[in-house]
């Protein structure tokens, strides 16, 4: 797949990202959670074809492992493997750093996300309970999955 750019997030991306967080999650990140994982200095970027933003997502490093904390394809741009070349990046600059091995927590409930993943080499490795919140004042766990980079 090609035609695609990657480019640091920076404030002048969050509005575009905070919409399309809202529009895409139940319970979204806010302006501030992506403000502070900028100033964080955490590795926060943005996926481009060439009419715009079409992808985003927030990983941590820390010393040799990545943590994806947030990955997002805009709604009319989902089902095309965005995701996937978006995550093949995010594997890269986690290598290029240092990462030996990468982690992320997703909800048993989403599907795709899994099956993402899964095809990816991530495997389960354990269980967060009531990690996520869910409607009705709820909480879901997050199933935690690792793999090697």
């Amino acid at each position: 797949m090609t035609g695609f750019s990657f480019a640091p997030m920076s404030e002048a991306d969050l509005p575009w990202v905070v919409e399309n967080e809202r529009e895409l999650h139940a319970f979204p990140w806010s302006a501030g959670n992506f403000t502070d994982s900028l100033r964080a200095g955490y590795s926060c970027w943005v996926m481009r074809n060439g009419t715009g933003p079409v992808a985003y997502a927030v990983m941590l490093t820390v010393i040799d492992e990545a943590h994806l904390l947030n990955i997002s394809v805009a709604r009319a741009a989902q089902r095309r493997g965005i995701g996937s070349v978006l995550l093949d990046y995010l594997f890269a600059e986690a290598r290029r750093v240092g990462a030996k091995q990468f982690f992320l927590e997703v909800r048993p409930t989403n599907a795709p996300a899994l099956a993402l993943y899964e095809g990816h080499g991530f495997a389960a490795v354990g269980r967060r309970k009531n990690y996520y919140p869910a409607p009705e004042g709820q909480r879901e766990d997050a199933i935690v999955m690792r793999r090697e980079l």
